[in-house]
């Protein structure tokens, strides 16, 4: 028969943990990493409208979770073929992002395309590379894409420095989008 779990403070330890009351085992739950890549080519940035909740139908940046035995590449890598069919030749960091209110880390790549192409993947309804002028800032799906894409922006043109961070009005990512109270 399996332990009975409860939230108590471990001794030693200083928060709350999910405690086996037989045995003593402590399930640790930490953050979930997020790993995507702002894709860019001919000055255009690679979205993805999104299939499957949360917010689907909204745009996004090609991004998921990491698995086990992957690097962080390796996973924007994966992600951005999983959703838009992309093969990358991925530059460097260009943002990490803590999302708190969710436990999440994101990871957050600048690439180019390593092979022409793109189409939608199964958690994709549309990909699409846009302009500036035309990204559809009203459909974006997370706080974290305005954020990534901003930085790109501002820096598309010069070499990567030191990844950007959450916008000083959101250091632990609190506030979702306006209207979207359940957005990731």
């Amino acid at each position: 028969m399996a332990g009975q779990f409860h939230r108590v403070i471990p001794e030693g330890e200083d928060r709350e943990r999910l405690t086996c009351a037989d045995c003593g085992f402590i399930n640790y739950e930490n953050p979930k990493i997020v790993t995507g890549a702002v894709v860019v080519e001919g000055g255009r940035v690679l979205l993805c409208r999104r299939a499957i909740p949360p917010r689907a139908g909204f745009w996004t940046l090609p991004a998921g979770f990491m698995e086990l035995g992957e690097t962080v590449a390796e996973g924007a890598a994966r992600e951005a073929f999983e959703e838009a069919r992309a093969r990358l030749a991925i530059e460097g960091i260009l943002a990490v992002y803590s999302i708190a209110r969710i436990g999440q880390v994101q990871i957050i790549f600048r690439a180019s395309l390593a092979e022409p192409g793109i189409a939608p993947g199964p958690e994709s309804l549309e990909t699409r590379f846009f302009a500036w002028e035309e990204i559809p800032w009203a459909e974006i799906a997370f706080p974290s894409v305005h954020w990534a894409l901003h930085h790109w922006h501002a820096t598309r043109h010069a070499p990567l420095g030191a990844p950007a961070t959450n916008p000083p009005e959101d250091q632990r990512g609190m506030t979702p989008l306006p209207g979207a109270a359940t957005s990731l």
